[in-house]
């Protein structure tokens, strides 16, 4: 059955954000839309806000996709929230443990969502920065990322937005092999820099895959953020006016983030989906 002949599917968006004001939301809603449109799925999207109202999905959706989000990825261990989204994971993985759970799912987690799922399964460390990580930056690929289906159509190294303070690294490569995990690729390898390279992206299982930059950031978005006052002040007085400059440069370059953007979550929808359609 091709994908155009389904019914709609259920997508749970889980939203860390914590209120705060952000374009990931925005993005990942306009990736969900374009797809929809482009192979003729209807869907219904449902949000859930974890972190204010301790809100998370059961297990009736087909597809998971948990946001990034601000703050820090270790003081909410043990938070009233953070246990809810663990208990949420739970459910989704006992459910493809399941001899009839079927169709499987399939979750994505993105950036603080990465670094809790990768806390959570103790695949890596989960540290703080030495500094911030802003900006477009090159992501590398390791073997198993270029035989990933969800980074199909992309070159390597392929580009996107990362921003944040923290990052997982020392990957747990024993701990992946017993999940049935993969390391996927890392941060640019610089030899001659005495530092840890981050993971910069994961297959956790067969299921849930994970990213620890934005492939749902999108250039139009993310250069009107640059472009505020505010925000353009905010990233030349802690990266240099240089880098502010290098940013908005790279946005209009179509096979950089935009590539990413039509790619990676698109991907994701898409393997999903296979497999829905096969079960029904």
């Amino acid at each position: 059955m091709p994908f155009s002949e389904t019914k709609n599917i259920r997508i749970a968006l889980l939203d860390l954000y914590e209120g705060q004001a952000n374009q990931g939301m925005r993005c990942i809603r306009d990736i969900l839309a374009q797809w929809s449109e482009a192979n003729r799925i209807g869907f219904v999207l449902d949000e859930f806000d974890v972190r204010l109202n301790l809100s998370v999905p059961d297990t009736s959706y087909d597809i998971y996709i948990s946001s990034g989000g601000p703050g820090s990825p270790l003081e909410s261990e043990n938070s009233e929230w953070e246990n809810q989204y663990f208990g949420w994971l739970r459910n989704i993985e006992d459910w493809n443990n399941r001899v009839d759970g079927f169709p499987k799912k399939h979750v994505f987690f993105i950036c603080h969502s990465f670094q809790l799922a990768c806390r959570y399964y103790g695949i890596g460390t989960v540290c703080k920065r030495k500094s911030t990580a802003f900006g477009v930056f090159p992501i590398h690929m390791l073997e198993d990322g270029r035989n990933e289906p969800i980074f199909e159509g992309l070159k390597d190294p392929f580009y996107s937005v990362d921003s944040r303070d923290y990052q997982v690294i020392e990957p747990n490569h024993n701990r992946l092999r017993e999940m049935g995990g993969r390391l996927l690729a890392i941060e640019k390898n610089r030899p001659h820099v005495p530092f840890e390279r981050a993971v910069m992206s994961v297959r956790f299982n067969d299921y849930f895959l994970g990213t620890q930059f934005h492939p749902e950031a999108d250039a139009a978005g993310m250069s009107m953020y640059l472009q505020r006052e505010d925000k353009k002040q905010t990233v030349i007085e802690n990266h240099g006016e240089a880098k502010w400059k290098s940013m908005v440069e790279q946005l209009q370059d179509p096979e950089k983030i935009m590539w990413t953007y039509q790619h990676v979550l698109p991907n994701f929808l898409n393997l999903a989906m296979e497999e829905w359609v096969e079960a029904r």
